[in-house]
C-alpha cells in the first residue's frame, strides 16, 4: 500500500487548470470496491477474506501519529482551529457534490500532515493554505472533475491563495506523506462488514447513514484513536441498530470475527453513538438512548461543534451552486507569502 514517487508522481495527482467541477446525484454515494480493489466477485469470499486482512495490516501507516490525539487533549494543538478547518473543508464538499471519500481523504491529509509538522504562526493563513491543498489533493484522487484552484476556495475563506502557491504547498504535504496519498479509510471496508450482517440487506438510506457517520467523525477529536476498520465497523453496527454492550453479549460484533478488536470496536460505538447520533443533525436516526456525557473536555467541545454542524446531509444532496459567485470574482488573492518551504 506503500506508493513510491514513481508509482504516484506528482504529475500525476496535479489535473489541468482548465477543467471545471461536474457532479451528479450518485456522486454521493460510496462505492468502495471499485476505488480500493476489493473483488467484486462476491462468490470469491477468501480472495476478500484476505484482501481485507491486508488493509488492516496496512491502515496504522495511514493514520496521524500517535502521540496526536494527546497534543490535542494537553492544547499543544488548536483544537477549534482544527474543528474551523474542517468545517470549511466539508462545507467546500458538499458545495461540489463530491464522494464521500473525498471528504474523509482531506481530513486524513490535514491530520497526518499536522501530526508530524508544526504550522508557523501566520495570522491562520498556514491552516487555510493546507486546508485548500488537503482538499485539492483528495479531490485530484477521487474526483473525475476537479475545479480550478481558485474556484475551489469558495464560501468565503479569510484568505485566497494563487494556484503556484496552492500546488507549492500540494508538494510539500505529499512529501511530508510520504507519497501514501491513496489512503486506507473506513470506506474501503464497508462492503465488508454489511456483508457479515447476518440476513441484512443493505438499502441506499442504509449506505447513506454508514456516510453521514463516518463523516461525522472527522470533527471529534476522540475518534482519532481508532483505526479506520474500527470506525467502518462501528458505523455499520450503529447504523443497523445493532447494539453493542459492554458486557459481552453482543449483537453483530460477533460475526465480524477477528477482523477488529472487540473492546475496541465496543468503544468506538458508544463513543459513535454518544457524540453523533445523540447530537449531529447529519445521523438523523431513529431514536436512540442517551449516554452520558463525553468524558473529556475536548470530547464536550467536539460534541458541541458537531451538534451545531452547518454540513448537514440536506445541503449535500441539494447543493445550490448560485449561492456562491466563483471567488475570483469576488476576492484577489491575499498577501500571503508565496513561498511554503518555511514550513
Amino acid at each position: 500500500m506503500s506508493l513510491s514517487p514513481d508509482e504516484h508522481s506528482a504529475c500525476s495527482l496535479y489535473c489541468g487548470e482548465g477543467e471545471v467541477a461536474s457532479w451528479d446525484t450518485d456522486t454521493w454515494n460510496p462505492d468502495p470496491r471499485t476505488s480500493t480493489g476489493l473483488p467484486t466477485n462476491d462468490d470469491d469470499d477468501e480472495d476478500n477474506e484476505h484482501f481485507i486482512a491486508r488493509l488492516i495490516n496496512l491502515e496504522l501507516d495511514h493514520m496521524p501519529e500517535s502521540d496526536y490525539l494527546q497534543r490535542f487533549r494537553d492544547r499543544s494543538v488548536d483544537v477549534t482551529a482544527r474543528q474551523d478547518a474542517i468545517s470549511w473543508m466539508l462545507k467546500v464538499h458538499a458545495y461540489y457534490c463530491f464522494r464521500p471519500l473525498t471528504a474523509y481523504l482531506a481530513v486524513n491529509y490535514l491530520d497526518r500532515f499536522l501530526s508530524s509538522h508544526t504550522l508557523p504562526h501566520g495570522n491562520g493563513w498556514p491552516l487555510q493554505l493546507l486546508s485548500v491543498a488537503c482538499v485539492s489533493l483528495a479531490a485530484k484522487m477521487e474526483e473525475t472533475s476537479v475545479p480550478l484552484l481558485l474556484d475551489l476556495q469558495v464560501l468565503e475563506p479569510r484568505f485566497m491563495f494563487e494556484p503556484r502557491t496552492v500546488q507549492r504547498m500540494e508538494l510539500l504535504v505529499m512529501t511530508n506523506l510520504k507519497w501514501r496519498m491513496r489512503s486506507v479509510t473506513p470506506f474501503d471496508f464497508v462492503d465488508y462488514f454489511v456483508s457479515k450482517l447476518p440476513s441484512f440487506v443493505p438499502r441506499h438510506a442504509f449506505l447513506s447513514h454508514v456516510s453521514d457517520l463516518i463523516i461525522s467523525t472527522t470533527r471529534v477529536t476522540d475518534f482519532l484513536s481508532y483505526s479506520p476498520s474500527t470506525i467502518a465497523a462501528a458505523a455499520v453496527l450503529s447504523a443497523a441498530g445493532k447494539r453493542v454492550d459492554t458486557s459481552g453479549d453482543d449483537r453483530g460484533v460477533a460475526s465480524f470475527d477477528d477482523k477488529v478488536d472487540k473492546q475496541m470496536l465496543r468503544n468506538c460505538y458508544q463513543l459513535m453513538e454518544e457524540y453523533l447520533v445523540d447530537t449531529c443533525p447529519m445521523a438523523s436516526l431513529k431514536h436512540r438512548r442517551r449516554e452520558p456525557a463525553p468524558p473529556s473536555p475536548i470530547g464536550v467541545l467536539d460534541a458541541a461543534a458537531c451538534a451545531s454542524c452547518d454540513t448537514q446531509r440536506s445541503g449535500a444532496d441539494n447543493p445550490d451552486p448560485s449561492q456562491a459567485e466563483p471567488p475570483y470574482k469576488r476576492h484577489k488573492p491575499s498577501p500571503v507569502p508565496s513561498d511554503v518551504q518555511q514550513f
